[in-house]
């Protein structure tokens, strides 16, 4: 009873902080269990939870960080186009203007109304307001 505690109290630990950290020592806990259940002894059991709970943390909590955190390229939409480079096409200043963005031509406009950026520049995508990108010197 003394493993299925320990593994409810890990996966309780685990929901409340979601960070992928406490699950493989409840996986660990459960294993523990299950070696104790099969006869083996506390010793055993114990050896058990410590050396699975080391394999699941250190294989499975890399990926699991990975997965919890949303890389920009899955963006979708206008968010995605957040942060990236464009290049001026047509003068942009506070009237507008004109600049190459992931292969399409978007209408601009400085994020800072007193920039001018001539044709040819590099840009950077501050926020994209209707059909507008606002850019900044990038």
């Amino acid at each position: 009873m003394f493993w299925i505690l320990l593994a409810v109290i890990f996966a309780a630990g685990e929901v409340m902080t979601l960070g992928f950290f406490l699950a493989p020592f409840a996986a660990g806990a459960l294993l523990g269990a299950a070696a104790e259940l099969a006869g083996a002894g506390a010793v055993v059991s114990v050896l058990v939870f410590l050396i699975s709970s080391g394999v699941f943390f250190g294989l499975l909590r890399p990926v699991a960080r990975r997965h919890l955190r949303t890389p920009g390229q899955l963006r979708t939409g206008t968010a995605a186009l957040v942060g990236k480079t464009a290049t001026v096409t047509t003068r942009v200043d506070a009237s507008g203007g004109a600049v190459k963005l992931e292969g399409e031509i978007w209408t601009a406009r400085p994020y800072d109304g007193d920039e001018v950026f001539e044709p040819g520049s590099r840009v950077h995508v501050i926020e994209i307001k209707g059909a507008t990108a606002l850019v900044t010197e990038g």
